[in-house]
């Protein structure tokens, strides 16, 4: 083989839950410079790709059918011979119905090096999130995984439908529901009885997950009249008895949603992990940046005010970025931060004094409000006309803070410590969802995340984002949040009671509790 071409890797991306792929498999997605993928593979395992690299979307688009597989083989090739580092994601595991050997085979043939990295197929983990294990001490010790997606013709064919019928306690078919009154028939035709218990799991372990339950007997009638759609992996056996027991996915607080999340990449994994903990599916899509300023003025100004540092009576954090950024540029600038040690620490919320108590800084009583306003409500007399207040903190900062402190007598330096800026991505697998109705609520935890998101979608091509945003549930952190999002035209659905993330969840919990 060549070892100047580059090296294509057949990866499993698993059943749809993004959490669900390999570590090995989520290793050669970050190291890729091109990723080949269909829909049956999690958009947000592209959001761990490396900067720079490509995407390349082989399944179904509106304008055109799925790409042939002989196309995708020789896309492959092509890509690898370029010098390239390819990672082809597949659903599931891509020995099992995934045409890996035609892909890895094409490869072969043109001296192209390549693995195989298997999945966590859809046979087994979709079952098991609807609450069904494909196998069970005492109802079945072996399972069957035909492919049910082709003609009757076809599956005669390839199946031996009297050996199959009772070979194995449980039979799973693999996207068969167009085919699930022919499958029925064929098994009570050659021995398995009418009342066999049957259950079709459509999209498994992602936010669209439905499943239904019948028998042999009727579950064509009861697909018909659900008009219960592909994909979906079909189970027949004694072991789809133990849903009943064993369902759980059903009743995760957050399950069945797909929840935008909108904050800046470096703070949006501790909203995304408490969604996915309670059940529901975060896609990210960070609207801001946060970078530090680059104006030569801007950091003359900074270094200006740190260098008073040991003059401040009073420093006021409203932000974590105004914490990491301002501790950022101390270190920087090789201060000492026993040049602190005169002044009181003030911070807005339970969240910033985490984040300075991790800095070994204990700020003062938090305010029982979250915001600037709640601050000086705490405060009170103990500001004093003539102290000196620094105010570390981002280019989109209120105005209303600097001026209050102002008009109280207190001496204000507003030192700019870092930007908030629109983010540079756009996002087709964004838009797909959108015009699916695939995002069910969208979080907003800044009045920037609400114009950026409205910025960004206007820029990929939505005419009125405001009017595709009508169907989608509008959660915001804080009412100047929701201020913003008001005045912008949306409905906001929810204000977390607290300005904080984990008041923000449980608010996305109430509104699902709400809901089912």
């Amino acid at each position: 083989m060549s070892i100047t071409s580059g090296k294509v890797y057949l990866v499993g991306a698993g059943p749809g839950d993004a959490g669900l792929i390999t570590v090995k498999g989520l290793q050669c997605i970050k190291k890729a410079d091109v990723v080949v993928y269909d829909r049956l593979a999690n958009p947000r395992l592209l959001q761990s790709m490396k900067s720079g690299a490509e995407k390349v979307y082989v399944g179904k688009l509106p304008d055109r059918h799925t790409m042939k597989q002989e196309d995708i083989n020789q896309l492959l090739v092509d890509l690898a011979l370029e010098g390239k580092t390819v990672t082809r994601l597949k659903g599931g595991d891509p020995t099992i119905f995934g045409r890996v050997s035609e892909e890895a085979d094409l490869l072969r043939k043109n001296g192209i090096r390549y693995e195989i990295i298997p999945g966590i197929t859809s046979a087994i983990s979709v079952p098991a999130y609807a609450g069904i294990p494909v196998t069970h001490r005492d109802l079945a010790s072996s399972l069957s995984i035909i492919t049910g997606h082709e003609s009757p013709d076809k599956l005669d064919v390839m199946i031996q439908w009297d050996k199959l019928a009772n070979a194995t306690g449980t039979l799973i078919f693999m996207m068969g529901v167009a085919k699930i009154g022919y499958i029925s028939e064929q098994l009570m035709r050659h021995g398995r009885l009418s009342d066999t218990p049957v259950a079709l799991v459509r999209w498994g372990t992602r936010a669209e997950q439905e499943t239904i339950t019948g028998t042999l007997a009727d579950i064509e009638d009861k697909v018909k009249a659900a008009n219960f759609q592909p994909p979906a992996v079909i189970v027949v056996g004694d072991v789809v008895l133990q849903r009943e027991k064993l369902m759980w996915a059903e009743y995760m607080p957050l399950f069945g949603k797909r929840v935008l999340v909108t904050r800046a990449r470096s703070q949006a994994s501790e909203l995304a992990n408490r969604i996915e903990e309670l059940g529901g599916e975060p896609y990210e899509f960070p609207v801001i940046n946060i970078v530090k300023p680059s104006d030569p003025k801007e950091i003359l100004d900074l270094r200006s005010s740190f260098a008073k540092l040991q003059d401040y009576d009073w420093i006021f954090f409203t932000s974590v970025n105004g914490v990491e950024f301002f501790f950022q540029h101390l270190q920087e600038q090789g201060r000492d931060i026993r040049s602190l040690h005169h002044a009181k620490i003030v911070a807005v919320g339970p969240a910033t004094a985490d984040a300075l108590k991790a800095h070994a800084l204990f700020p003062e009583q938090i305010p029982d409000v979250y915001q600037a306003e709640g601050m000086i409500e705490m405060l009170g007399s103990h500001l004093k006309a003539g102290q000196k207040v620094l105010l570390p903190r981002g280019d989109k900062g209120r105005a209303w803070l600097p001026d209050k402190l102002t008009e109280m007598g207190l001496e204000v330096t507003v030192a700019v410590t870092y930007h908030t800026v629109i983010s540079g991505d756009d996002d087709s697998e964004l838009l797909r969802m959108f015009a699916e109705s695939g995002i069910h609520a969208v979080t907003f935890t800044s009045s920037s995340t609400v114009t950026n998101l409205l910025a960004i979608m206007k820029r990929m091509g939505i005419e009125d984002p405001v009017k595709q945003l009508e169907g989608v549930e509008t959660f915001c952190i804080g009412e100047i949040t929701a201020k913003t999002a008001l005045e912008a035209g949306l409905t906001v659905s929810m204000i977390a009671e607290e300005a904080t993330i984990e008041s923000l969840v449980q608010s996305l919990c109430r509104w699902n509790a709400i809901q089912n």
